[in-house]
């Protein structure tokens, strides 16, 4: 997260409170709205630019992606993750 801070300086960091809503409201709305349209639709306002870190950092863990049309898509799936954490093909 610290590289994505340092290429927009004047953004605040986020919570993790600020981030969990974001990834909250991404998984509850997967696929519906484009990255503008979802910074409109959260619960809670958000300056842009923390915004920009947050979804940052959700992409560079892979939970979140965008379809073919740059819709936001949560793309974690802990039921599958248990399946398959204690299996010897996988290191976790």
């Amino acid at each position: 997260m610290q590289l994505l801070k340092k290429k927009n300086s004047n953004a605040r960091s986020p919570t993790l409170q600020t981030v969990l809503m974001v990834e909250k409201f991404i998984d509850e709305n997967s696929g519906e709205y484009k990255k503008t349209e979802l910074f409109k639709k959260l619960p809670r306002k958000v300056m842009w630019q923390t915004f920009q870190i947050i979804m940052g950092y959700l992409e560079s863990i892979h939970k979140i992606a965008y379809d073919n049309k740059d819709y936001v898509v949560y793309i974690w799936n802990p039921e599958f993750y248990e399946k398959i954490k204690n299996s010897p093909e996988i290191k976790i």
